[in-house]
């Protein structure tokens, strides 16, 4: 029972460490996924911080920012490091063939996402051209498991689906790509995102506007002249009534790894509450061990035991204690681990969790640093025993 804090601490250590290191890489990894010469423009509550909890609350509390146009993505097209660009909405949908329905999440792009997202591959047909998009065309390009779901093994090609009430022609199929982050890429419809706009949403803004360099070294001079750019679209003077954000992935990247390494450091402090625990108990049970073997003491003293060899025994005992429970906190981390990673990839989620050699020396750090913290204040109190009153005690 002294071990079970010291156990479930170092396992929480070890789960917590590989948990949270295996959802970054995930992330980080979807973000990659784009390229790393991709950056992204996107609307912004004006007065806010691009990554503050204030323009994350205010959308979400239905503040609609309508000022992205795309005569700001036509302008942004001409700057001299842009390779190309697509513009971006979406929404969800009831689709539906036949007697088949699902809900959809639509998404509206321009003709040149192929070129932007490396990700994206036909496997049948080809992608709506730009004057589809221009000419509010409406046909759709379907991920493989909404056309599985949809047509089953039928050629899809030709065929109609009823989307808001009208029909659209599918005109190709994505190449399987899985779960990237928590959506599932293979059950998207793309279509133009003015038809989508137009014809659909009715609105003539957009959400996202996202663009590939040519340079990639010149990544941060990009931003800057995006940000000039947009603000001479948007005739704004004052940096701190931007309506948009102009993001790299690099940028999204740093931030996601800065993100996560602040939450590991606080999911670690709060485990270690159960190792501190833990170490009570030791503490306790070293006390215990101390009056139980109070005439032991006395013996080994009157025999020539120094205090420093008396402290150095009960203090080795506590910190073998706590070993000895890092070693089955450790075994039942890796266990706890595979379990989850086994889930995870249950799930389809492509994550994968490692035990780390870092979290194996913090968990062992952690469980030897709490048998010398617990284990001292016994051992000191044993050490300054007297050998006349401890061989009375028999």
């Amino acid at each position: 029972m002294t071990l079970v804090g010291i156990v479930i601490g170092i396992t929480s250590v070890i789960v917590i460490m590989s948990s949270g290191q295996g959802v970054k890489n995930f992330v980080l990894g979807t973000v990659q996924s784009f390229g790393n010469d991709t950056i992204q423009i996107e609307v912004k509550v004006p007065a806010t911080g691009k990554t503050s909890a204030q323009n994350a609350i205010g959308q979400a509390q239905g503040i609609q920012i309508t000022t992205l146009k795309q005569n700001d993505a036509e302008a942004i097209a001409k700057l001299p490091n842009v390779e190309a660009l697509y513009m971006a909405n979406f929404t969800q949908e009831i689709a539906s063939y036949q007697n088949i329905k699902k809900r959809a999440l639509l998404f509206g792009t321009s003709a040149d996402v192929p070129t932007v997202d490396p990700g994206i591959k036909m496997a049948e047909g080809t992608f709506f051209t730009e004057n589809d998009d221009r000419s509010l065309a409406q046909v759709v390009v379907l991920g493989p498991d909404i056309a599985q779901i949809f047509f089953g093994s039928d050629n899809p090609l030709g065929k109609e689906i009823k989307i808001h009430g009208q029909n659209y022609k599918v005109i190709g199929i994505l190449g399987k790509r899985g779960n990237l982050g928590f959506v599932n890429y293979d059950e998207l419809v793309y279509l133009p995102v003015r038809t989508l706009g137009k014809k659909i949403l009715g609105i003539d803004y957009l959400r996202n506007i996202i663009l590939k360099v040519k340079d990639q070294s010149q990544l941060d001079a990009t931003v800057a002249d995006l940000t000039d750019a947009m603000r001479r679209q948007h005739n704004i003077t004052d940096p701190a009534k931007d309506d948009f954000s102009v993001t790299s992935l690099k940028e999204a990247q740093d931030l996601v790894a800065t993100v996560f390494n602040t939450i590991n450091i606080l999911l670690l402090a709060l485990t270690s509450i159960s190792l501190v625990v833990g170490g009570v108990g030791i503490m306790n049970i070293m006390y215990v061990a101390v009056v139980e073997r109070t005439f032991e003491i006395g013996l080994r003293k009157a025999v020539g035991a120094r205090p420093r060899d008396i402290l150095r025994q009960f203090l080795w005992e506590a910190i073998f204690l706590t070993l000895a429970g890092g070693i089955v906190g450790i075994i039942l981390g890796y266990l706890f681990t595979f379990i989850l990673s086994y889930v995870f990839s249950y799930l389809g989620f492509n994550l994968s969790l490692t035990v780390s050699a870092q979290a194996i020396l913090i968990a062992v750090g952690f469980s030897a640093t709490v048998g010398i913290i617990f284990g001292y204040y016994p051992a000191r109190s044993a050490s300054r025993l007297s050998p006349m009153e401890a061989l009375r005690k028999e």
